[in-house]
């Protein structure tokens, strides 16, 4: 699936090989271009069009997660990804092959389907199709950065002193939609004195601190597996005589 094997190039990037970790969750995105008009035709069409078949090495690693997960269900998942990786690069070409030729047949019968697909499409339908195609790309490549984040453990943003009394002043509103308590609770914090607004004015203060503490951290573990490209610009690094340098 394109989807997974997005997921994989990024674990790739990681010295690791990649697992399916998000199948499926293509068809739960929303679309951010709603106000296009798209024809009967094109969402038939669209939804016929076969998934890309999954990698050799996502198939095996597919069939071999349940097994880790059983054996070892306190492991995170990024462990059971490096021990599968280890468990693929360890397996005999010979039984490599049988993941390779499932592949290859698969990929097969899918360039088939599709070319069935595209020969009863006018010039003018195809050229829509692929524009859809494109941005559902755009979206899954977003949604597969945002999982990929949270796979590595990046540290949560920090929040404002408004987010912090939100989270904390909403649930006491009672009555109401959820429109109309976050209006309660917006109104109340206008009406907070300097000194009531102080309090969360440290907290998120605090919260920050935290944030930079755990950035720092995090950002050190991706330079050592080799993930400078998810490092903040900004952030800096030690050169080789041990002083720092902006990025």
């Amino acid at each position: 699936m394109a989807l997974l094997r997005g997921v994989w190039g990024v674990l790739r990037d990681l010295g690791k090989s990649g697992v399916e970790l998000c199948s499926g969750c293509g068809n739960r995105l929303r679309s951010p271009f709603s106000f296009v008009y798209f024809p009967k035709w094109f969402s038939s069409t669209l939804g016929s069009y076969p998934k890309k078949p999954m990698s050799s090495y996502l198939r095996f690693s597919k069939e071999q997660l349940p097994i880790f997960k059983a054996q070892n269900p306190d492991l995170k998942v990024s462990e059971l990804i490096r021990r599968i990786a280890e468990l693929w690069r360890e397996l005999p070409e010979s039984q490599k092959k049988i993941y390779e030729d499932a592949y290859k047949a698969d990929w097969q019968a899918y360039k088939e389907e599709i070319n069935r697909i595209q020969e009863q499409l006018t010039p003018s339908q195809m050229i829509s199709l692929e524009k859809e195609i494109m941005q559902k790309r755009l979206r899954k490549k977003a949604l597969i950065k945002k999982r990929e984040l949270t796979m590595l453990g990046k540290p949560k943003r920090p929040r404002s002193a408004y987010n912090i009394f939100v989270s904390e002043s909403f649930q006491e509103v009672k009555d109401g939609s959820s429109q109309a308590k976050l209006k309660s609770v917006n109104e109340t914090w206008k009406n907070l004195s300097s000194s009531q607004k102080q309090v969360y004015i440290q907290l998120a203060k605090d919260d920050k601190i935290r944030y930079d503490n755990e950035m720092k951290s995090w950002e050190e573990q991706m330079i050592e597996v080799g993930r400078s490209d998810l490092i903040r610009r900004k952030m800096k690094s030690q050169t080789k005589d041990g002083f720092e340098e902006e990025c």
